[in-house]
């Protein structure tokens, strides 16, 4: 700005103040997300989305935020970051595995753009990630099933054989065996987040093997609804409660809460505290919750599941030894459990899953 123009400003400021006429207002720091699926898929799109409604919120005008939904991951995902940076947000989330290498590339593009990455690994001075600890809901979700099972044959519908599925495999089944020595738990890949074509395939495939549990890392309510067309199988809300769309019998969900997270990072950014980082938060920090335990549960039942809530957030780990893998080689000895890099890369099943895990 050169004198002339300054002192032009500096004037024209006075004169407002002097007339009483309000000052412009600093204009709002403009943030961007992406999604894999549509808002609307009542599970982890939704998820975010209310989370980054909520967060805008309560910044109180300090943030604008926009929002892209079922951005495929691939060449669309950077296409799609490239265009929320060069329309001027300042800061964008990408929020789905897949985006990975697109919001790496696309950061280096904009190094002047805060870039955050949901449940990657991949970072750089302008780019952050983020994730929780599902296996941990996982783990509640594995003792109820194995407390409610006639059958004894659990079924769990995988997106894609990434560590944060099969963490969840994992979790869910060594929770379910310390309650029930007999449960097996059955595997269909989907290799989507979301297709609800798909998904109730999956469903009715693991249902037909006679699984009377389902558990799903997929984000629509089709496998609930296949469910409740075959009557007395149970299910899980996935991401989010999903509770406008419970089918009977149902027996509750686990919940992200990604809205603390996003209220933090927004305000860093707003307040010029924002820098690189890598966060992993679980049930003790709140960024997984476990949603109502319905009557279709035994009270007792219940009572052990919140338990168990109750003993990960006060520091139990759901993978605590003594463990072995699928080949029975010892993984954990007694009382040991692993780092977390360990299980960031988790790429093996825990002995007992009989299904085969993709290469």
């Amino acid at each position: 700005m050169n004198r002339r123009s300054f002192l032009t400003t500096t004037a024209a400021t006075a004169v407002a103040a002097t007339a009483g006429l309000p000052l412009r207002a600093a204009e709002p720091m403009k943030v961007g997300f992406i999604y894999v699926g549509p808002v609307g898929d009542m599970g982890w799109s939704f998820q975010h989305d209310q989370a980054r409604q909520a967060a805008e919120k309560a910044l109180g005008g300090k943030v604008k935020t926009t929002y892209m939904e079922s951005v495929p991951e691939g060449p669309d995902a950077e296409r799609a970051l490239t265009q929320l940076a060069l329309q001027g947000n300042q800061l964008i989330f990408a929020t789905s595995f897949g985006y990975m290498d697109a919001v790496v590339n696309v950061a280096k593009k904009f190094p002047k753009v805060k870039f955050e990455h949901a449940t990657g690994y991949k970072r750089a001075d302008n780019l952050g990630t983020y994730d929780a600890r599902f296996y941990e809901g996982r783990a509640i979700q594995g003792y109820l099933a194995g407390k409610m099972t006639k059958s004894n044959k659990i079924g769990y519908i995988g997106s894609f054989p990434i560590p944060e599925c099969v963490q969840g495999i994992n979790s869910a089944f060594v929770a379910a065996r310390k309650v029930n020595p007999d449960v097996e738990i059955k595997v269909v890949w989907a290799y989507t987040w979301f297709d609800p074509a798909k998904e109730a395939d999956a469903a009715a495939a693991l249902i037909a093997e006679g699984c009377d549990v389902i558990m799903q890392h997929t984000d629509s309510t089709a496998p609930q609804a296949k469910a409740q067309e075959a009557g007395n199988v149970y299910t899980f809300g996935q991401a989010s409660d999903m509770s406008a769309f419970a089918p009977k019998p149902r027996i509750g969900s686990t919940i992200d809460n990604w809205t603390p997270y996003y209220t933090k990072r927004f305000t860093d950014a707003v307040e010029g505290k924002w820098a690189s980082d890598a966060t992993w938060g679980g049930i003790a920090s709140g960024m997984v919750e476990i949603g109502e335990i319905t009557s279709a549960v035994p009270d007792d039942v219940k009572a052990g599941a919140l338990e168990l809530k109750d003993k990960i957030a006060k520091g139990y780990h759901p993978f605590t030894g003594p463990l072995n893998k699928q080949d029975g080689s010892v993984w954990l000895k007694d009382g040991e459990t692993p780092d977390d890099g360990v299980i960031a890369g988790m790429n093996f099943y825990v002995e007992g899953i009989k299904a085969e895990l993709p290469k």
